[in-house]
């Protein structure tokens, strides 16, 4: 399943928000560099999806604030 995120790092509490057009917003603590951000959002898909680490890829927007993300179950 393919999921079309936007990230919003350094936000004060972290949270995952869906807008009305089905797009998830996802806001993690972790500053945008060296791929800190990019781990955080992969793990915060894990819990809100309820899937391991492992079965999520980062498939487009390694940086940019509009990711695309494959989960495989």
């Amino acid at each position: 399943m393919k999921v079309t995120v936007v990230v919003h790092p350094n936000a004060r509490q972290p949270r995952i928000e869906q807008d009305l057009f089905g797009t998830l917003h996802i806001y993690v603590s972790a500053p945008p560099l060296e791929g800190k951000a990019n781990k955080a959002v992969i793990e915060a898909c894990a819990q809100h999806f309820k899937v391991k680490k492992s079965q999520i890829q980062l498939v487009a927007g390694e940086k940019s604030k509009h990711k695309t993300l494959l989960i495989s179950k």
